[in-house]
């Protein structure tokens, strides 16, 4: 087993709550083992800080994956996922939910999703890596899926020295789906669609719009496959506009509201930024906007960059609503702060000259809480603007 030694003081971070160990702040390594296998960490009076998996090729040198002496095994595995489950299952989830979030759970680099009778997964560090199969084993005995489909098609898996993948890991997996989200049905699309198939950590934000909505236009911006749409036209919308520059996405919503019967849902494929600025030509105005952009900025370097862009959609949206309208807009990026999207917010409000109330800041979703120490999970941020 390796034993790695913290460079003074580099132990606080970690003893709040964090569960990485970076490279540079180690100053000692003992011992030698497998790559992803458990090392010991200790601070530099020799006081246990954890035990985690290694990996030296990672700037992550270690994920820790407990506090004490509790032995890593299968059963620690076993436990974790079936906690995770059970947390989720206590608060109502079943059809389709994230069931283990990484760090999170207590279970680092490991992204587990549900949707119907399948499982979609990613081993996003060495150390679940090569624990697939045991993962794998647990995961059919816990849930008893039809399928579970590997989604490790993600560039953050170079950080740790492993190519990109994708395929079944057991059973047989469709490519598309049916779930059923806020009693609405959704096509999704395990093999190809976005993250592991679908954005489940948007859930409660969808269903929120019913408080907005009713009798009103709404423009969907970057729909994606179409669920805040959806949810708009369940919860009394007049007219729903989806946009987004997928073709096949914008397929998927004219397939998802044919399936639900929903026909006040118009799908269409454009670049948001080129649409917007249309409608502000056309002096086209809706009730309600939906931004729910990709990633602006996916790395500190380029958080300036990002910035900007958020704050030019969230400029064209506020001057197409109409007054007593809303806008609800998001961000995903973790490297975007609550501290800078509402900065974001308040430039662009300044800069178009609304007036504008601040009614809801929400996160992601119940099924993706947080690990309290370790801010990197805290990505999700949704403000509700009420124009007047």
């Amino acid at each position: 087993m390796y034993t790695i030694t913290l460079k003074k003081g580099e132990e606080k971070r970690i003893l709040a709550g964090h569960p990485w160990v970076y490279a540079n702040e180690v100053v000692k390594i003992d011992g030698y083992d497998e790559q992803g296998s458990i090392a010991k960490v200790q601070g530099h009076d020799g006081r246990i800080i954890g035990y985690g998996y290694i990996n030296h090729k990672s700037k992550i040198i270690v994920r820790l994956l407990t506090r004490d002496e509790t032995p890593i095994d299968k059963t620690l595995f076993f436990n974790r996922v079936k906690q995770a489950n059970d947390y989720r299952l206590s608060l109502g989830y079943s059809n389709n939910y994230r069931v283990v979030f990484g760090e999170s759970d207590l279970l680092p680099g490991l992204i587990i999703d549900k949707y119907a009778d399948y499982l979609s997964v990613q081993f996003l560090s060495l150390g679940m890596e090569v624990r697939k199969t045991m993962i794998v084993e647990i995961l059919v005995e816990i849930f008893k899926p039809k399928g579970i489909y590997e989604r490790s098609d993600v560039s953050v898996r170079s950080k740790e020295g492993l190519e990109e993948v994708k395929g079944i890991l057991y059973g047989e997996v469709p490519q598309i789906v049916t779930i059923e989200e806020n009693g609405i049905k959704l096509d999704i699309d395990i093999i190809n669609g976005q993250k592991t198939g679908y954005f489940l950590d948007q859930k409660e934000n969808r269903d929120n719009l019913k408080y907005y909505v009713k009798d009103k236009t709404v423009l969907d911006c970057f729909s994606n496959v179409g669920g805040f749409s959806l949810c708009a036209s369940k919860y009394g919308a007049s007219e729903v506009t989806a946009v987004d520059v997928s073709k096949d996405a914008i397929a998927t919503v004219r397939k998802n509201a044919e399936i639900n019967g929903f026909t006040n849902i118009k799908a269409l494929q454009a670049d948001v930024f080129e649409q917007l600025r249309l409608y502000k030509n056309e002096r086209q105005k809706f009730d309600v906007i939906i931004l729910d952009p990709p990633a602006f900025t996916k790395s500190k370097d380029t958080v300036k960059a990002g910035y900007h862009g958020y704050r030019d959609i969230n400029m064209l949206a506020l001057k197409q609503i109409n007054k007593g309208g809303y806008l609800i807009t998001c961000s995903c990026s973790q490297h975007l702060s609550i501290n800078l999207f509402l900065d974001m917010i308040k430039e662009s409000v300044a800069a178009t000259g609304v007036n504008a109330q601040l009614v809801e800041l929400r996160t992601q979703g119940k099924d993706h809480a947080t690990l309290i120490g370790s801010d990197e999970a805290l990505y999700l941020k949704v403000a509700v603007l009420h124009i007047i």
